[in-house]
């Protein structure tokens, strides 16, 4: 049975066409007390309130469904996933998605399997690896449908971790609260270098608190160059900037 909560979750995601069987809600009810719980224990996340978490973790990430159609992707790979973020509620939302996350921290990649466990989710694999490393593995590279970022780093680092995941015609999203503009100016020369091209950007205003997302779409025009992306730590360093 929903709670006034969750009327509000769903009344906020019906204009978008997306709404949830009880069994889905509950797979929420579910993310939320392990979040919770398991935020006792490692860092998962600074925001913990129960209507918080479903209006700026839960409906933040599924609000990438409104500008992508995600029943034409089948592949997904969340890259610094953290607890989950975009990729957990998209795959609830979404059940014939296969998901790959990638983190680079051992407790969060051993949260995520327990929450995968715990939320009876197929076809998600949690891999702990810095993207440099596993955007070189041949099971990963040039291999992904749709590939997702959400508050990880600036874009020019972004490109570096993310674009090597995609397949050519499929699509890096960047999610992000702060202003697109300057971001997309510094990042356009790593766009071209990695075979990415910009092609569009959206904007959004969470309901209630009426905060910005930014959702930059770049699509993958041909393989990403062997160099890329380099050793672990230098994309950081070093951004592909001119």
């Amino acid at each position: 049975m929903t709670d006034l909560i969750q009327e509000q979750f769903v009344s906020h995601l019906q204009p978008h066409r997306l709404s949830f069987s009880d069994e889905q809600l509950q797979q929420f009810e579910t993310y939320y007390r392990l979040l919770v719980e398991w935020n006792e224990k490692i860092n998962l996340t600074a925001i913990t309130e129960r209507d918080q978490v479903y209006l700026k973790h839960f409906y933040d990430s599924l609000s990438l469904a409104f500008y992508v159609d995600m029943e034409k992707v089948e592949t997904m790979a969340d890259i610094g996933s953290g607890a989950g973020f975009p990729s957990i509620p998209l795959k609830i939302a979404f059940p014939h998605l296969k998901v790959t996350i990638v983190d680079s921290l051992n407790k969060r990649i051993v949260f995520l399997n327990e929450l995968v466990k715990e939320l009876g989710l197929k076809d998600v694999t949690c891999v702990h690896a810095r993207a440099e490393d596993a955007a070189r593995l041949q099971q990963h590279r040039d291999r992904y449908d749709l590939v997702t970022a959400r508050a990880v780093a600036r874009l020019s680092v972004l490109n570096e971790f993310c674009l090597p995941f995609v397949k050519v015609g499929g699509l890096f999203v960047a999610m992000k609260a702060a202003d697109a503009e300057e971001e997309l100016k510094e990042a356009a020369f790593s766009i071209g270098l990695l075979k990415g091209q910009l092609k569009q950007v959206d904007r959004l205003e969470l309901p209630v608190e009426k905060s910005v997302r930014h959702f930059i779409q770049i699509s993958k025009i041909a393989p990403t160059p062997g160099k890329y992306p380099r050793k672990a730590g230098l994309p950081l360093k070093q951004p592909l900037v001119k």
